[in-house]
């Protein structure tokens, strides 16, 4: 993701200076998550989730829509109940392998106990029946637009969209049927297969070929137009964007872009991890770009910015297909990994294609921030636990720290290892852990093997120290020093701007960062 903080501090210098439950055994059915450090609450335990087949009917950006969700799991414990993550709807009725099951909820959570426990090892089909309210504004995944819907579910919002389990450590394939006026199109995550026309409104159905965190899902309604190309090695690109939009013209240019930077990102990291790849124009007002897989979110306005600001926004998107959705996370605490890499090519592309400013400067200018990004958000791979409870502590994570201070680590491993070594390392590590999970400690482990060496010390002092580690090959830079305030722990509180709510944050973030650093892009 990236926010307008991320947006000015992508491609300039001067950006980066001057923005200087599952049920357990017993059927006990109280759900702590699975214990994220950052989202104790989210996700559940007890179950693996592998397909999600969501059926949902607009009647309009101000009702409820009608939804059936379909969820195809493996038990891995004994379950005489367990959670499902769902807000911001109502829940009719749930069945779970055919049979009628009871439901309740508390909190965030629907609590499902199922007729016959599933055993270890069983396979449960659950139905839920409920409806899906975008007419929430907290902390929803839902965003409207003048004449529909488009979906922003990151970090924490999926469960206000669908039930489900929601942390992106359980990654699962995904179908969207969605019934609307005839007169709309519906776009989603994936590709498409044939719609159905009966009478005043028609059905569309996507299915991804990989499987999805919950917190990428993207479902957009409205009078849009789509755009067919072929990318690189004959790779299907559909662009959507508003139908009667007067800059059209002005969209269909910027957008034919992408095409060569998939190539750019191919000769980096290899092939294009997924089926399909598109951008979603909205034109609406959200103060972040969305990774959403294989279709990423956009303000329009972002889209119509000048060349040299815009393009380097775009591939940030594109980088997060290979960092962050076909390699997600294994907890929140490895956030770095998506937005550090992201921002890293952001740079590269910028300095690379329109030499307004060179990777080193860019990254010495990261340097001399980097000790209040620390201060103020904590070390890159062990953000700062968000704060007060409420939509804008939920995404607070996402900060400077986690955009530019991984960026620069990356940096300073380049510097350490040398060009061709770290870029061993980064093609093994989209290629080992495609379509899967991983974490920082998997990092460091790839890369001490690519190198030959034990980087532990060298990528920890980086990763999570409190300072600013000298930079390898330049021993002149100088980061300000880390003033008195919250230290990265456990139990420590966030001091500094949070990213601000899905929709819009302080300065226009998008799940994008928040200390004095540049902007974000998600």
């Amino acid at each position: 993701m990236i926010g307008s903080f991320a947006r000015r501090g992508a491609l300039t210098a001067a950006a980066v200076i001057a923005l200087t439950a599952a049920g357990l055994p017993g059927g006990d059915t109280t759900s702590n998550g699975i214990g994220d450090r950052l989202y104790p609450e989210l996700g559940n335990p007890g179950y693996d989730v592998h397909d999600y087949d969501i059926s949902f009917t607009y009647h309009g950006n101000n009702r409820p829509l009608s939804a059936v969700t379909r969820i195809d799991a493996l038990a891995t414990d004994t379950l005489e109940s367990f959670h499902l993550d769902f807000a911001r709807g109502t829940v009719s009725s749930v069945e779970v392998n055919d049979r009628p099951a009871r439901f309740t909820t508390e909190r965030e959570e629907l609590v499902v106990t199922p007729f016959v426990p599933v055993p270890v090892g069983g396979r449960m089909e659950i139905t839920v029946v409920h409806t899906s309210d975008p007419t929430t504004k907290d902390d929803s995944g839902w965003i409207p637009t003048k004449d529909g819907l488009v979906m922003a579910n990151q970090a924490s919002a999926a469960h206000t969209v669908f039930p489900c389990n929601d942390h992106p450590s359980d990654k699962a394939r995904f179908a969207f049927h969605v019934t609307a006026p005839k007169d709309l199109t519906v776009v989603a995550n994936g590709m498409p297969e044939p719609s159905l026309t009966r009478g005043a409104t028609t059905t569309w159905t996507y299915r991804t070929a990989h499987p999805m965190a919950t917190e990428l899902a993207q479902v957009s309604i409205g009078h849009s137009a789509v755009l067919h190309r072929t990318g690189p090695g004959g790779l299907p690109l559909r662009d959507v964007l508003d139908a009667a939009d007067p800059e059209r013209a002005v969209l269909e240019k910027r957008l034919a872009l992408t095409a060569d930077q998939i190539a750019w990102m191919e000769q980096q990291v290899g092939p294009f991890p997924f089926e399909t790849y598109g951008i979603l124009s909205a034109n609406t007002i959200t103060g972040f770009e969305l990774e959403t897989q294989t279709l990423s979110l956009f303000e329009r306005r972002v889209l119509l910015a000048r060349e040299a600001d815009a393009t380097p926004v775009m591939v940030h998107e594109l980088a997060h297909q290979w960092f962050g959705d076909s390699v997600s996370p294994a907890t929140w605490s490895d956030l770095w990994l998506n937005e550090g890499h992201a921002t890293w090519y952001q740079w590269r592309y910028g300095a690379e294609k329109y030499h307004e400013y060179t990777l080193d400067k860019l990254a010495r200018s990261a340097y001399e921030i980097d000790g209040e990004l620390r201060r103020a958000g904590g070390p890159p791979a062990h953000p700062l636990v968000p704060g007060n409870p409420g939509a804008q502590a939920k995404l607070s994570i996402f900060r400077g720290n986690v955009y530019f201070s991984g960026a620069l680590a990356l940096y300073a491993l380049r510097q350490e290892i040398g060009a061709d070594v770290f870029q061993e390392l980064e093609r093994a590590w989209v290629t080992r852990h495609r379509d899967g999970v991983a974490s920082t400690g998997d990092f460091i482990e790839l890369a001490s093997e690519t190198a030959g060496r034990d980087l532990g010390p060298f990528l920890r002092a980086w990763l999570y120290g409190p300072t600013t580690p000298p930079m390898p090959g330049h021993p002149d830079w100088k980061s300000a020093p880390a003033g008195p305030g919250p230290q990265a722990g456990p139990h420590a509180q966030s001091h500094g701007h949070s990213h601000g709510s899905p929709h819009a944050g302080p300065h226009g973030a998008h799940r994008s960062g928040a200390a004095p650093a540049p902007a974000k892009v998600a």
